[in-house]
């Protein structure tokens, strides 16, 4: 790779911060919500944050394409490819619908199958994500300095993070009647990745399908701190599938309580 990988996250991290500010522009405003053929939300935020975004990608990277939320959804899905950046210029648009601040600007590179790279940032929490491999991920406050971030192992069972709107659904708790649940916590977007990395929960179970946009991001970070993200049925998540859909998946930190696998 002519670019450090390291350089390469700089880059993608001030990126994802401008997105972010753009977005917060739109989150100060009254603005309008349309939906998209699948029926999820999409604002002026979403969409000013994605231009942002894939210029500044195909400025610095020309030779990496962007597969992109709104993108796919205004031209159709692209082939599939071995390298590309996974975007998604605002998820949670529910939750900044709703303005809780639970949303996310979500950037990764994805090589062979695997994200390799990955920024996470929530610009109203003022919280940034951001790893390019193992033992790398970091989180930053406030638009502080770096602070190093690994997942933990449970001790005194497990501290589970979900979504507000799965909070109540049978099959999580279905699923979770077979695993020692310490406390479960709720919160918007991909930002629950970055909770586990950073040892503050020990996993996020989803079931319905997401898209791989959704997840690549959140995938690096949490890899990078030690944490896995799987299929249900035990494979590792993997990217550039045809639709570039994910099914369900678990996102883990690190394992070694009694009686998890």
């Amino acid at each position: 790779m002519s670019t450090d990988r390291h350089e390469m996250l700089d880059s993608v991290c001030r990126i994802a911060v401008e997105a972010g500010k753009a977005i917060l522009k739109v989150y100060s405003q009254e603005f309008d919500v349309r939906h998209k053929t699948d029926k999820t939300p999409v604002t002026a935020a979403d969409l000013a944050a994605e231009k942002i975004i894939v210029e500044r990608l195909m400025s610095a990277f020309p030779d990496i394409p962007c597969i992109a939320e709104e993108l796919c959804e205004v031209e159709g899905m692209p082939p599939c490819c071995d390298r590309f950046w996974a975007v998604d210029p605002l998820d949670g648009t529910r939750e900044f619908v709703a303005r809780n601040g639970e949303f996310a600007v979500l950037i990764a590179l994805v090589e062979e199958g695997r994200p390799v790279l990955g920024v996470v940032h929530g610009p109203a929490v003022g919280v940034t994500y951001a790893a390019c491999g193992l033992g790398t991920a970091v989180r930053r406050r406030s638009g502080g300095r770096p602070e190093p971030i690994r997942a933990r192992r449970p001790a005194d069972g497990l501290v589970v993070i979900h979504s507000r709107s799965h909070e109540n659904s049978r099959r999580l708790g279905e699923f979770l009647a077979d695993y020692p649940v310490r406390e479960r916590k709720s919160c918007g977007s991909a930002l629950k990745f970055g909770v586990i990395a950073a040892g503050d929960a020990d996993l996020y179970p989803r079931f319905g399908t997401t898209m791989e946009w959704d997840t690549a991001a959140g995938q690096a970070v949490l890899e990078a701190a030690g944490g896995c993200v799987e299929t249900l049925a035990g494979a590792p998540l993997a990217y550039g599938k045809p639709g570039f859909k994910n099914d369900g998946f678990l996102a883990w930190g690190r394992r070694g309580l009694t009686g998890l696998a």
